[in-house]
């Protein structure tokens, strides 16, 4: 259970990489799909299992690297001399 909660976390991690959003959703789709059919595989024990595992990753991976955009920041220095900064 350990290896299949490192193994999921290490993936949710490496989703967001890459830098247009395109490659972000291709990638999150990928590795929640290698991810889901690993521990689709070993859940049920059967290439239906892996399957569905894939199939339930590769879209939770998918929408979790497109959710993880760039933000931006525009900071500025008010009136009163505070530092504002806001996110896009």
């Amino acid at each position: 259970m350990k290896k299949i909660l490192m193994v999921s976390t290490v993936a949710l991690a490496l989703a967001g990489c890459g830098s247009p959003q395109a490659d972000r959703t291709l990638a999150g789709a990928a590795l929640g799909g290698l991810t889901g059919a690993a521990i689709g595989g070993l859940a049920i024990g059967t290439g239906g299992g892996a399957a569905a595992g894939a199939a339930i990753g590769a879209l939770g991976g998918a929408a979790i690297g497109a959710a993880s955009g760039q933000r931006y920041y525009r900071c500025y220095i008010d009136y009163y001399g505070r530092d504002i900064c806001r996110v896009y």
